[in-house]
């Protein structure tokens, strides 16, 4: 018989050992060994063999909240091990989708702690942790009260800096969520960039004139989605009322990649098709309609798009009769 069979570790204690293991400078064993025997137990009470006890779940979720251990995950997240790191991101993204009724207890509690949040966001400026907290972030943007907190921010103005200053797959992953942010929540969306109208379209910009192909791209892209959403109908209006923007979209319709030409096509469209032009649009649009009918005439005629091609022609009609 064995007297000194140990007792099995509560949630409290296993959160609590996490908590106090993870700011430990130590990586290799015991810090590190400690660190991921508690990681895999709390991920084990999380999600189980496809069937977690709500109690005990219950009691980790609040030991959680209670210790900080969310903030501190991510702060030192750089210190844990590859395998360490995606059970972190498992745990969190587990804690954000716990629902009691119509609640959402991890939510809640993030809420009142927008420093976790921005500490996410503040992943993408470390190369080998950015991946993890961009997936971490990507699943609290799910959440409106979340999102809000972000779009509503000064931090929300670091993703051009992410987008342009990274690697790669770090850029395309910090677009992803900067999308993720735009278009998600779409009447609270609205809302901001009708009151933030100025300071967004001047940060935005800076990625559409881009120099790297990609981003100059997808943000163009992005830009027609957001012009053509029904809830941002005001955004639009005011910003095909401007006639910097008209002859931006002009100049990369005239761009020496034919997908730039193409993306900057289904914006120039709107300033077209608008039945109430400002005069200031109507003419320029009036000044360069000879050039627009002959360049429109042979633009992409090689794109085998139905859809394409009738857009075209009715811009070509539109122009004709200014």
């Amino acid at each position: 018989m064995n007297f000194f069979k140990t007792k099995p570790r509560t949630p409290p204690d296993l959160v609590r050992g996490l908590r106090d293991a993870v700011p430990r400078l130590e990586a290799s064993p015991p810090g590190g060994e400690s660190r991921r025997k508690n990681l895999q137990q709390i991920k084990g009470i999380l999600i189980g063999d496809g069937d977690p006890l709500p109690e005990l779940v219950a009691q980790l979720a609040q030991e959680t909240y209670n210790t900080d251990l969310l903030h501190v995950l991510v702060q030192n997240m750089g210190r844990l091990e590859f395998e360490s790191r995606k059970d972190v991101v498992q745990i969190f993204n587990h804690l954000l989708r716990r629902q009691i009724g119509t609640r959402y207890p991890t939510v809640e509690y993030l809420v009142s702690k927008p420093d976790i949040l921005f500490s996410t966001l503040a992943g993408y400026e470390n190369e080998e942790i950015a991946l993890n907290t961009g997936m971490i972030l990507k699943e609290m943007l799910r959440h409106e009260q979340l999102c809000k907190i972000l779009l509503y921010s000064d931090q929300f103005y670091k993703f051009p800096h992410y987008i342009e200053t990274t690697t790669f797959g770090i850029s395309c992953d910090a677009f992803a969520n900067l999308k993720e942010t735009l278009t998600r929540h779409k009447p609270m969306v609205a809302e901001y960039l009708d009151k933030n109208y100025d300071r967004f379209f001047s940060s935005f910009t800076t990625l559409i004139l881009s120099t790297n192909y990609v981003t100059k791209r997808q943000s163009l892209k992005l830009l027609g989605e957001i012009l053509l959403d029904r809830a941002n109908f005001n955004v639009m209006t005011r910003y095909i009322a401007n006639e910097a923007n008209l002859k931006m979209m002009m100049n990369l319709l005239r761009d020496k990649s034919k997908n730039i030409q193409f993306e900057a096509f289904h914006v120039f469209k709107v300033f077209v098709a608008n039945p109430k032009k400002p005069p200031q649009i109507e003419t320029i649009l009036r000044r360069n309609k000879e050039k627009l009918l002959v360049f429109l005439r042979s633009f992409h005629n090689d794109k085998e798009d139905e859809q394409f091609s009738d857009e075209k022609q009715f811009l070509m009609v539109q122009i004709q009769g200014l």
